[in-house]
């Protein structure tokens, strides 16, 4: 409990004047993914992005403040609304005749249809809109992450000359990609030139601590010369990281399974809030919602409050890159499947309780050893180094 304390992620667990302990088994289970990576605090990783944005506990409402647990029927239900564009679905979500008029009144209206509405409707055209949102524990008990044999191909002992095309945005994948570039990787960030990481709109600090050890190439995916770069770089990759939905690969005209068949990356890494397969393919997630998608949040009095900020993507990133390292070691063609909501429920168990007299230190960053590129900076020298014409 004393690691938790130190780490900043108590103060970002629980109610405002009562910060929580953990989930029974998280922190031993962050430290046997933390052996992977020699010198890494991992525990703290969970506080970086609150420290760098001066986030707090806010209960039932996510540190950032964009997802709320709300009760619904017999259980409870978050709902994420971080973009315009969700704000925009609610009253479509709702079948509102009256469209509230500011954000607090959309979030009563939100809360008082799901407390006397049904969960399931509710959270079945919720998806149908796109929105993030899932039902408290819906994922508890799934097995995470899921690993697809592909085909054979050596063992990789160690990481001397691994290529690593990071496709990923925000926090998991840039995460898992920074991880791998700590322990001896190349890896080449990639990013369109019309819908860069969004990530670089936010705190530039939390940018560099994710993107700092890695190269820029920037491209654009609606021209084919961009696309057919695209696809040279991903197989000359040994690894690729990728956080999208699989239709959105599918728009561009990827196949991940089908690249590693064919001899390209030996592991494709695709992060997802639910996972590949079925329905749940098409859902949107971020980290709070995924995380009580998997039941990791902290329970007091019978309600449940978020554990830390937006925990599913930084157990998710270190727990992509965990499982990428194996199966470079165990050899052979990888697909992995790392769903963030999978990866929360192994994580998730009853709330350990807090000793009265435990001091909790607020959340801390590693400094940033080194600027992220700037976007593209780096795509020519990439380009020529990889023998790919321009």
């Amino acid at each position: 409990m004393t690691r938790w304390a130190d780490s900043g992620a108590m103060a970002l667990t629980g109610l405002p004047d009562h910060p929580m302990g953990p989930p029974e088994g998280l922190v031993e289970g962050i430290d046997r993914l933390a052996r992977s990576f020699p010198g890494l605090d991992a525990l703290a990783l969970l506080g970086e992005r609150a420290a760098l944005m001066g986030l707090w506990r806010r209960g039932a409402t996510s540190c950032g403040g964009s997802c709320r647990l709300l009760t619904s029927g017999d259980g409870f239900m978050a709902v994420s609304l971080p973009r315009a564009e969700d704000m925009e679905a609610v009253p479509a979500w709702l079948e509102l005749d009256d469209v509230p008029d500011s954000v607090p009144a959309m979030w009563s209206t939100v809360a008082s249809h799901l407390q006397h509405g049904d969960p399931d409707l509710l959270l079945a055209r919720a998806l149908l809109l796109g929105l993030p949102a899932a039902l408290v524990g819906e994922s508890a008990g799934h097995a995470g992450p899921v690993r697809s044999l592909l085909g054979q191909a050596p063992p990789r002992p160690d990481l001397t000359g691994l290529i690593v095309v990071d496709l990923s945005a925000l926090w998991a994948g840039p995460l898992c990609g920074d991880l791998l570039a700590r322990v001896g990787a190349t890896v080449v960030k990639v990013e369109s030139t019309q819908r860069p990481d969004g990530a670089r709109r936010g705190p530039a600090e939390f940018f560099d601590l994710l993107n700092g050890r890695k190269r820029s190439v920037a491209l654009d995916f609606r021209d084919r010369d961009g696309l057919r770069i695209l696809q040279s770089l991903l197989r000359r990759a040994d690894v690729v990281i990728e956080a999208s939905r699989p239709r959105a690969l599918a728009q561009l005209g990827l196949d991940g399974p089908d690249l590693v068949r064919a001899g390209g990356p030996q592991v494709w890494v695709s992060i997802t809030g639910h996972g590949r397969a079925g329905r749940a393919a098409n859902r949107v997630a971020f980290g709070d919602d995924a995380a009580a998608a998997g039941g990791l949040v902290v329970w007091r009095n019978g309600v449940p409050l978020f554990c830390a900020d937006a925990i599913a993507d930084p157990l998710t990133g270190l727990r992509a890159a965990d499982a990428c390292l194996r199966a470079l070691a165990e050899g052979g063609r990888w697909l992995l499947d790392v769903s963030m909501s999978a990866v929360s429920s192994a994580f998730s168990g009853p709330s350990l309780p807090v000793p009265r007299e435990l001091t909790v230190a607020h959340p801390h960053a590693r400094p940033v050893e080194s600027p992220a590129p700037p976007l593209g900076s780096d795509t020519a020298r990439v380009l020529a180094e990889f023998e790919i014409d321009p």
